[in-house]
């Protein structure tokens, strides 16, 4: 094949490869066959190939205009005509004729290398040697597969492509030109510059770019390039400020397309790592299997893997980009919805501890209490009994807004353990929370001598913990609360029958399963939670439990007046904290940060409790408390403040969950538009939980639209599970509260909020589940495969 076909056999087989849709070449194949016409005219009119060339103009004669059918017939015709062109300079045979004339020749055989793979490290690919290798490890990229799923964050849209007479000021456009001059020097300031006239039919084009003077080298006179980019004006002229290029090809990567951009890390331009992606995409994506079986595939009209591969990395158009997302989308949640319903089908072929809870005994305790349960905690009663006379484990999950009364219904549990001859534990995740929980179910089962329930904290003295855990062991005493010191290899709870995990989205998977494992068989677990869950974050955090949920308030929980205020208000704000103090409630003022020193943005702690102190509320009594504190200093500092020797608690976060102070009756949250509105909303239930009106006060400092609209939702709304739907709307799953605290496998495509591809997930894999559930089929072996490896990789403990 001669030189004039080498550059238009690559065309035609892009073309071929996208159905003929006229997008191989920037602006359409017809700009590319007039300039390959100009280049078969200046061929000598002798030249054997010209004939050749003209046929094949004048099969590709209005390309543009004809259907893609018509435009597959076409280019099938001229590939056809290139596969018998001869070699430039041959007198010889054809190609076919060459291969069916050619005589075997002896060839000596060499050692092959070893055939690179998926799991080959990425120096197998062309470009990456020992300082790129580095720069990809800082991404967490050491195989060619990692590589492969390292996907775009963002696309620059490159596709609109224009000539120069019909750019506008402030779009993002695409040009094709040539270079007419280029030149460099330096801006104001000593800045190099370098600036490269463009032009195309319609008129020149200037691009400037600085501090990069190395560019200068890049183009000459004559070229013909393609530049992506955002028109600027200087002086009344437009201008490419800045823009991606590359030189006029085939197949375009870093312009006149959707672009992808990647993050980065010091040493690998957007450039390189492109480059990289595309090689990889280019040599190892035919060896990726699909995991889905073509039937399903085909069932849920979705795209195949490689294919979707290819598109999310170097989209055709904003529609495929769209199919490819949703199609690695569904895998995400169908690995993740696999991996928990095995879960808890495991955990339904357990043998579990079946206690026969006395219903008229729990209504008895019910009746001494000072309260009424409300219907919600009844029917919550009513499902952890069943499930405690069941013989598999229960696994539910008791979820209710700020106040709902979850640790009643977790007391009726515990009661039903004990009366049953067994042991129960309670695990919080701060000692603080601990020893409330401790003085809360003590006074519920004050009618209940013969109950015995034990503190163990880090701050419980050695010679008393050697103490209990010397009890516990001979399943004296029956009920244990604690932190993470119940699940240190020295508890041992030989007769332990239920398990309560307070705030269980704060632990992961791992030590839950380890304070199961304190017991002989596998114990009864009820996870309560106070961060109300979207129903997608549900079906996917705990999908492997059953819920209750406690959708209504104990009678005489009073609603918190919430307001928005600013700077200007701060004096009113004190002077109404100052009354309260007066009339002997507490107050608090949370910030976002502990020090200044800190990189967040927003107020201090420590400085707002410096100054507070000083200027604003010298005649009352402040105290401080964050997370750098010791857990001594910590309980010390919520221990005066709970016992009324603080008027003020100055915090930050720390006190959002969990923390019952009633005669606190005033939340003042600084850079309240910094939270989310579930943070918001947790700490806004740190007061209105006595008898005294109560107010949570919102200080924005931040302008943006976003927090604006969080602080007018919080305004209006008290629904926790209103608020944490809008949460999860405005902020995403990564923000809501820590994904990966729960043990779960990171997602890097699918977004929780597309609830529809997660039901159609969930439904697909409930019926694997069912149909097969160990994935042993052959059809199913590479999703197998892939849902272990997906679970295998990444599961965090908070």
């Amino acid at each position: 094949m001669t030189a004039l076909y080498d550059k238009l056999n690559p065309i035609l087989l892009l073309e071929k490869r996208q159905n003929c849709a006229d997008r191989a070449v920037a602006g359409g194949l017809q700009g590319f066959l007039d300039y390959w016409r100009d280049e078969v005219a200046s061929l000598p009119p002798e030249a054997a190939e010209r004939a050749n060339a003209e046929v094949v103009l004048s099969l590709l004669r209005g390309y543009r205009h004809m259907s893609p059918a018509e435009r597959c017939v076409a280019v099938d015709q001229v590939l056809a005509r290139l596969a018998d062109e001869p070699p430039a300079g041959s007198t010889g045979p054809s190609r076919s004729e060459g291969r069916a004339a050619a005589a075997p020749r002896a060839r000596t055989r060499r050692p092959t290398a070893p055939r690179a793979t998926l799991a080959s490290p990425l120096t197998v690919i062309k470009g990456v040697g020992a300082r790129n290798q580095e720069y990809l490890e800082r991404l967490g990229l050491r195989t060619v597969e990692d590589l492969l799923y390292y996907l775009p964050r963002r696309y620059d849209d490159f596709s609109r492509l224009k000539t120069v007479s019909r750019l506008v000021l402030g779009e993002e456009a695409t040009v094709v030109g040539t270079v007419r001059k280029v030149y460099s020097g330096r801006a104001r300031g000593g800045l190099p510059v370098v600036a490269v006239s463009l032009a195309d039919d319609t008129g020149p084009i200037e691009a400037r770019w600085f501090g990069q003077p190395f560019l200068a080298r890049q183009f000459r006179p004559g070229d013909q390039v393609v530049f992506s980019g955002r028109v600027d004006q200087y002086r009344g002229r437009l201008f490419l400020n800045g823009p991606e290029w590359e030189p006029l090809q085939p197949e375009l990567l870093h312009t006149g397309r959707l672009v992808p951009v990647y993050p980065l890390t010091r040493g690998l331009g957007a450039r390189r790592l492109r480059t990289l992606v595309r090689e990889a995409i280019d040599r190892f994506v035919p060896q990726v299997v699909d995991r889905l079986p073509e039937g399903t595939r085909r069932d849920l009209d979705l795209m195949g893997l490689q294919e979707a591969l290819q598109q999310i990395h170097f989209p055709d158009s904003l529609e495929s980009l769209a199919i490819a997302r949703r199609r690695l989308c569904f895998d995400e949640f169908l690995l993740l919805q696999l991996g928990v319903l095995g879960q808890r089908r495991q955990w339904s072929l357990q043998a579990g501890i079946p206690l026969e809870p006395s219903r008229a005994g729990i209504d008895a305790f019910a009746a001494g209490l000072p309260f009424r349960l409300t219907a919600a905690q009844q029917r919550a009663v009513g499902d952890i009994l069943a499930d405690l006379g069941r013989h598999t484990p229960m696994r539910r999950l008791l979820q209710g807004d700020v106040g709902s009364g979850k640790t009643v219904v977790a007391v009726a549990a515990l009661l039903a353990t004990v009366r049953n001859g067994y042991q129960a534990a309670v695990m919080a995740p701060t000692g603080i929370l601990a020893e409330q929980h401790y003085q809360t179910i003590t006074s519920m089962l004050a009618a209940c001598p013969d109950v015995h329930c034990v503190l163990l904290t880090g701050a419980v003295p050695a010679a008393e913990k050697e103490r209990i855990r010397a009890a516990a062991a001979t399943g004296e005493p029956q009920v244990l609360i604690g932190t993470h010191a119940l699940i240190q290899e020295s508890v041992s709870l030989p007769r332990l029958a239920v398990m309560v995990v307070d705030e269980q989205h704060r632990f992961g998977v791992t030590q839950r399963t380890a304070l199961a494992e304190r017991g002989e068989a596998l114990p009864h677990i009820l996870a309560m939670s106070a961060t109300p869950i979207p129903r997608s974050l549900a079906m996917t955090i705990y999908g492997d439990l059953d819920v209750s949920v406690l959708d209504e308030l104990p009678a005489g929980r009073q609603p918190v007046i919430t307001a928005v205020r600013d700077d200007g208000d701060r004096e009113r704000i004190y002077a109404f904290m100052t009354a309260e103090v007066a009339a002997g409630r507490q107050c608090f003022v949370v910030c976002p940060r502990i020090d200044e020193s800190d990189e967040a943005v927003g107020k201090s702690a420590v400085a707002e409790h410096r100054r507070l102190s000083k200027s604003v509320f010298r005649r009352q009594r402040l105290g401080l408390l964050h997370g750098r504190m010791s857990g001594e200093e910590k309980e010390q500092a919520m221990a005066a403040f709970k016992q009324g020797a603080v008027d003020i608690l100055v915090s930050t976060t720390v006190i959002e969950v969990g923390i019952d102070i009633p005669n606190a009756s005033v939340m003042l949250i600084e850079s309240a538009g910094r939270f989310g509105l579930a943070q918001l909303h947790q700490l806004r239930g740190r007061v209105g939980r006595g008898e005294s009106k109560s107010y949570c006060i919102l200080l924005a400092d931040e302008d943006s639209d976003a927090a604006s609209e969080r602080l007018r939702i919080m305004e209006q709304t008290a629904d926790g599970f209103a608020l944490a739907e809008e949460d999860l709307r405005m902020r995403g799953p990564g923000d809501f509260f820590g994904v990966r605290q729960h043990g779960l496998p990171s997602l890097k495509v699918a977004q929780l909020g597309d609830t529809t591809v997660l039901e159609q997930a969930r439904r697909e894999a409930a019926r694997l589940v069912a149909d097969d559930p160990e994935l042993a089929r052959p059809e199913h072996a590479a999703l197998c495969r892939d849902v272990r490896r997906f679970w295998a990789s990444d599961e965090v403990v908070s």
